[in-house]
């Protein structure tokens, strides 16, 4: 994954840039002896010495403390002169250090990616904390994010699926743990680095995940998060188990995909997110199992697509949701099992399309509330959704567009 983030240029490219020693130092001289000049010539015409040879001779004392004042400034040029070369010895300092802590960087990298290939789960385990401990202590972004990227490229190594607990596989089986638990272990740490503030040590916030085609079945805590910037690709990801918890998250930038992605079991939780920019999409999803929670989130701006997503089983809750700006968007989406829940929700301003096929499964509307905005129900195919018709009465407001099939039927 490339990103999009601009690194701010390293000490040793802007060391590039210096002009050269001798022509700073010429010119710096120049310009203390052009100064030292000034002031002396302006000490004489403050002392009004212009005319003194017409009329007396200059005062002695007056003269020697004129030119000691000069002297002064030829002083101060000189320190000028040092403070330059101090200043360009202190950005080469800064350029080899830099260096430096680049090449040793380097250097625990490789011996990490090698621990990662290790047949032993133990050494792969200690490749996976030392990778984390580089990107901490990583001199700049694009240090961090390779080693970022490594870690979210061994989870989308293929391993092979657990032999089961018979005794004559116990040896496989306890092999299939020990990596299981290295494939945790990573997204333990992703999930605590990601979800620290952005800035603050530790912090992997604005750094791109790709997590594509990964099997989670474990867990990885977002909680509290904020998303302003790089991307989480979970597209094509198989969610069978664990807990991904966005809970309390706010989605003012950046991009969360989980387009193509499957659930067969386990949970990614939204509750409480607010969403005010950003993008989150679900496109062609496959919903066959586990639950996608989004109960009290808040949508005041962003979008959430789940256009083209299969329902076939499973659970999506939206109850007690506020809908006050931005998109959510289930056009061609396919509802043929599973559960989803509108209960209570309140559609006060933004978009929704709801223009599904509901041939299967329960869509609840009981005690929602239609107070602003536009929710398009108008290619809705099947039944009409349980609850809908008696929470929006007669006349429908014109906020809601519903599909004609169902206008007939109501009261």
């Amino acid at each position: 994954m490339t990103a999009n983030r601009q690194t701010p240029a390293a000490p040793n490219e802007r060391e590039l840039r210096l002009s050269r020693i001798g022509r700073a130092l010429t010119f710096s001289f120049g310009a203390a002896v052009l100064v030292a000049g000034g002031v002396f010539g302006g000490l004489w015409v403050l002392l009004d010495v212009e005319e003194i040879g017409a009329t007396a001779k200059l005062d002695a004392k007056t003269l020697f403390d004129l030119v000691k004042l000069s002297f002064g400034v030829v002083a101060g040029s000189g320190a000028l002169v040092a403070l330059v070369v101090a200043y360009r010895r202190q950005r080469v300092d800064e350029a080899g250090a830099h260096r430096e802590a680049t090449r040793l960087h380097t250097e625990r990298f490789t011996q990490a990616v090698e621990q990662l290939g290790s047949e032993s789960p133990a050494v792969r385990l200690g490749g996976v904390h030392a990778l984390a401990g580089l990107a901490d202590d990583a001199p700049d972004n694009n240090l961090r994010q390779t080693c970022v990227d490594v870690l979210c490229a061994y989870l989308q190594l293929p391993f092979t699926p657990d032999p089961g607990n018979d005794p004559t596989h116990q040896e496989e089986h306890h092999r299939y743990l020990a990596f299981r638990k290295v494939r945790h272990t990573i997204l333990r740490l992703i999930g605590d680095h990601y979800r620290r503030p952005q800035g603050t040590h530790r912090s992997w916030q604005g750094c791109d995940l790709d997590l594509t085609g990964v099997t989670i079945d474990g867990n990885m805590n977002f909680i509290r998060a904020t998303f302003s910037g790089g991307t989480v690709d979970f597209s094509g990801a198989v969610f069978s188990g664990g807990t991904v918890s966005f809970s309390g998250a706010t989605f003012s930038g950046g991009r969360v995909s989980f387009s193509g992605a499957t659930f067969s079991g386990g949970t990614v939780d939204f509750i409480r997110a607010t969403f005010s920019g950003g993008t989150v999409g679900f496109s062609g999803a496959v919903f066959s199992g586990g639950t996608v929670d989004f109960n009290r989130a808040t949508f005041s701006g962003g979008t959430v697509g789940f256009s083209g997503a299969v329902f076939s089983g499973g659970v999506m809750l939206f109850k007690l949701a506020e809908f006050s700006d931005g998109a959510v968007d289930f056009s061609r989406a396919v509802f043929s099992g599973s559960m989803v829940d509108f209960r209570r929700v309140t559609f006060s301003g933004g978009k929704v399309y709801l223009g599904a096929e509901f041939s299967g499964g329960t869509l609840h509307f009981y005690g929602a509330i239609f107070s602003g905005g536009m929710v398009d129900f108008r290619s809705g195919m099947g039944p009409v959704p349980a609850g809908l018709l008696t929470v929006l009465g007669t006349p429908v407001p014109s906020t809601v567009i519903l599909a004609s099939a169902w206008r007939p039927t109501l009261p």
